[in-house]
């Protein structure tokens, strides 16, 4: 499991990277990193077999800590995890968008 600054998540993001944003669905209706495809930490376990395990798929929460925990659980099983550092809360600090509603995107 690795861990990635805001701004190596940016430009993955920016590359079509698959964002997991393992907070609870009424944090993630607040605001949420758009395309980001919610998978509540509690679920995680349950819904490992969906992601890819082909290609980097990367894992935020509010500030880090939950996904670290997200991260690692899925690395183990077989997935190229990697924990956004800062979480959401950092992705907004440096200025970048953020989608409101249960939809992954604004569209």
């Amino acid at each position: 499991m690795a861990e990635v600054s805001i701004d190596q998540f940016t430009a993955a993001r920016a590359d079509g990277a698959l964002v997991v944003d393992v907070r609870e669905p009424a944090e993630y209706v607040q605001g949420h990193v758009p395309g980001a495809l919610l998978v509540p930490l509690g679920d995680v376990p349950a819904r490992a077999g969906e992601l890819p395990t082909d290609r980097p798929v990367y894992v935020i929460c509010a500030s880090g800590n939950r996904s670290l925990r997200a991260a690692d659980y899925l690395g183990r099983a077989g997935v190229d995890a990697r924990s956004v550092q800062g979480g959401t809360s950092g992705w907004v600090r440096a200025g970048n968008p953020v989608v409101t509603g249960s939809r992954a995107d604004a569209s």
